[in-house]
């Protein structure tokens, strides 16, 4: 356990910056899991929508620190395909 005043501090801000993380990438995970469901059921305009939703919560991850800009727009980028080889 941490004796210094700072270390104690330091403790306390990384416990509610991970809750905040958690709480950020769990939305951000339910938000995929909305399109890969209208994937699922073949609706074309559902998962359209649920992607133009879903996007915009994924990107502000990378802006939050919560997910490497790669990592982001390569989810992005292959749910974008599942959904518009749906449409087609």
């Amino acid at each position: 356990m941490a004796h210094h005043k700072s270390a104690k501090k330091r403790i306390r801000q990384t416990e509610s910056r991970t809750e905040v993380n958690r709480s950020r990438m769990s939305r951000i995970r339910t938000f995929v899991k909305k399109v890969e469901a209208a994937i699922a059921t073949g609706n074309a305009t559902e998962a359209q929508n649920a992607l133009k939703s879903a996007q915009p919560e994924i990107m502000r991850g990378v802006s939050k620190g919560v997910l490497p800009k790669a990592t982001a727009s390569r989810k992005v980028s292959r749910l974008a395909a599942r959904v518009k080889a749906l449409a087609a």
